[in-house]
């Protein structure tokens, strides 16, 4: 079965909400999705968070991609993403 879809994310030192959005993803019945996650380099512990979900992912077999680097803005880390996507559908997050 194919991606359905794929849910990017674009983060910039988001350590208080970046966990509640990723257990809310793991949390969801229908896993036929990917996470494409953006971060602007964080200087908090965002990417720290980015890295302990990993391997939830991987145990519930959804792909998850990311990666930290200087970007532009928000829409400038969604398109990099793009790049990225495996799906018929695209949700874009943002905080």
């Amino acid at each position: 079965m194919s991606l359905q879809l794929s849910i990017i994310i674009a983060t910039y030192n988001s350590e208080k909400t970046l966990q509640a959005t990723l257990d809310s993803l793991l949390n969801q019945s229908y896993k036929n999705f990917e996470v494409i996650l953006a971060d602007g380099a964080s200087k908090d512990k965002t990417v720290d968070i980015i890295k302990e979900n990993v391997s939830k992912f991987r145990d519930l077999n959804i792909p998850y991609y990311w990666t930290s680097e200087p970007d532009s803005g928000i829409y400038d880390a969604w398109n990099k993403s793009l790049k990225k996507v495996n799906s018929s559908w695209i949700a874009f997050v943002g905080f």
